[in-house]
């Protein structure tokens, strides 16, 4: 049997376990209050946060245009609360702290005063807009912030020559990096920017928006607060146990368990709301002295996880039932020290026995027989019509096991034909908009994230057309998107942390606010509950993170 680390998220099972009686006596409002400050005395869109003392859950939901929020009974048992605001621009003066009873609805009416440093509160979003210059310099940064806030670059000192040594530092790193736990690149796998105009032009922009200079020469900008139906959720944070847990990829089982992929670790994770229990199961690492940690997570139909290795270069299937691994390593003949394996397809396997997988280094796409064991090597694609390769970002299957590939270098969409090979192309109207990551919905049609486009995109292959939605808040970035049982599509954005949703038939979104700096990634809707339930990793924040909208 495999070992693993299975771990009780303390004050969950308190939170989650409550008795039968005290459930039906209860009120349906367990602590409700108003929000306000001097400056604008009852204030809409403020997202505040309940988190019992000692615990790992953090409930918060948003004010209404009377300033008044609702924590429901269902969400909070009776205990000591922590409580926290989410308003830029302004701090909680108190009260910070609510006891809520067992028989009665508490009241805690919040005061908010300004806050002392506003530049802390700002998201990436709130930072490009407060940077002078034109889009086209802020989004030659967008590779920049997928890993740490523009927080960091805007505090530091470096002139434009410093900055040219850190970017050929930081592009010798793991993706999956972090401070506390750095993993270098091995051989080839590291590059060198060089001195390029591009590349110095860059730098000299960053030493112009730092704290090189003596003084700011701009104004910070803030978002506006939420309206109306975008305040109409309740957000639920499960904390992990270790901080060093980047969860990446999430998605929900049948029976609603969480996994998710480790960023910078060798692990699969193993999460169930309804107890709280946390397991990792180690990954084996095939490739030693290369880093650990993995990206792509999908379910197949028989309920199997599978995951992409990243630089372990291989491919691992996880069979729940026994808990125990199959690692299959990507053969030596295409094995170099760039090889990555993060993306891998096995949704539609029962068609046909292959596994996707995408080779990053050169952009090969690859299929993998389960039965055989035997890999074939379709490599790289171009766009007949200008014959520029695509860079291959995301990859997903339609019901036939034909692929997609997301060309994150430019505008288009590109679709195998499994049988034949034959590949189809599609170009969206924004240019250069960036095609991320998606998911097929039942009409065999994807929904994708344009993350230079700050839009959701919809590629039909009946009509061979994309149609595309941009979202309400500049600089969202999403990073994916997947359709849900209403055809509604979601989003989440990497700048801004909003969860967006998208009705294609008007147009017309609702942003839901999350109560802190939330790094999403992998983007998961939960359909089947009576509303669907959309779910994510916060990828700095070594959290799962659950919004149920409320209409």
């Amino acid at each position: 049997m495999l070992a693993t680390r299975a771990i009780l998220i303390a004050g969950l099972a308190l939170v989650l376990v409550p008795g039968a009686l005290l459930a039906q006596s209860r009120p349906p409002v367990a602590l409700t209050g108003i929000v306000t400050s001097d400056k604008e005395g009852a204030m809409e869109g403020v997202v505040v946060s309940a988190k019992r003392a000692s615990g790992a859950v953090t409930i918060s939901v948003a004010t209404d245009d009377k300033g008044r929020f609702s924590f429901p009974s269902s969400k909070l048992e009776p205990g000591s609360y922590a409580l926290s605001i989410r308003a830029v621009g302004y701090e909680l003066d108190g009260p910070k702290t609510a006891e809520v009873p067992a028989a009665q609805t508490a009241t805690a009416d919040l005061k908010l005063g300004p806050t002392k440093n506003l530049a802390k509160q700002l998201s990436n979003a709130e930072w490009f807009a407060s940077f002078p210059g034109t889009d086209q310099q802020k989004k030659a940064l967008l590779n920049c912030v997928s890993c740490h806030n523009l927080d960091r670059i805007v505090r530091s000192q470096y002139d434009a020559d410093q900055f040219m040594d850190v970017f050929n530092r930081m592009v010798g790193y793991y993706p999956g990096s972090t401070p506390e736990h750095p993993q270098r690149l091995v051989g080839n796998a590291q590059r060198q920017l060089g001195q390029g105009p591009g590349v110095r032009a860059m730098a000299e922009y960053l030493a112009s928006v730092n704290a090189s200079q003596e003084t700011r020469s701009y104004q910070l900008q803030t978002l506006p607060r939420p309206k109306g139906r975008n305040n109409r959720y309740i957000v639920t944070e499960y904390d992990l146990p270790r901080k060093m847990i980047q969860p990446h990829d999430v998605v929900l089982d049948e029976q609603g368990i969480v996994w998710f992929s480790h960023f910078g670790e060798q692990f699969l994770g193993r999460f169930d709301p309804k107890t709280g229990k946390y397991s990792e199961f180690p990954i084996p690492v095939i490739k030693p002295g290369y880093p650990v940690g993995t990206l792509d997570l999908q379910l197949d139909k028989a309920g199997d996880v599978w995951i992409g290795m990243m630089y372990q270069a291989g491919i691992a299937r996880f069979d729940k039932k026994t808990e125990t691994f199959k690692v299959w390593s990507m053969p030596k003949e295409w094995q170099t020290d760039a090889a990555q394996t993060g993306h891998l397809e096995p949704t539609s396997t029962h068609v046909d026995g292959k596994v996707w997988v995408k080779n990053s280094d050169g952009s090969q796409i690859m299929r993998f027989d389960i039965k055989t064991e035997q890999w074939e090597n379709l490599g790289a694609f171009s766009n007949p019509a200008d014959g520029k390769r695509f860079g291959v970002y995301g990859i997903r299957a339609d019901e036939q096991n034909n692929l997609y590939l997301l060309d994150f270098q430019t505008s288009n969409i590109g679709l195998i034909d499994a049988k034949t090979r034959q590949f189809t192309v599609a170009r969206g109207n924004f240019p250069n908009s960036r095609p991320r990551r998606g998911a097929v919905d039942p009409q065999n049609r994807l929904w994708y994230a344009e993350y230079a486009g700050n839009a959701i995109g919809m590629y039909d292959p009946k009509t061979n057309q994309v149609k595309e939605w941009v979202l309400p808040t500049a600089w969202g970035q999403p990073y994916d998107a997947v359709a849900d049982k209403n055809g509604e599509a979601w989003t989440g954005s990497m700048m801004s942390d909003r969860v967006s949703r998208l009705n294609p038939k008007t147009g017309d979104y609702v942003e839901y606010l999350l109560p802190k700096t939330t790094n999403i990634r992998r983007v998961f809707v939960d359909n089947t509950t009576t509303q669907v339930t959309f779910w994510t990793g916060s990828n700095h924040g070594a959290s799962i993170v659950k919004v149920e909208p409320l209409d």
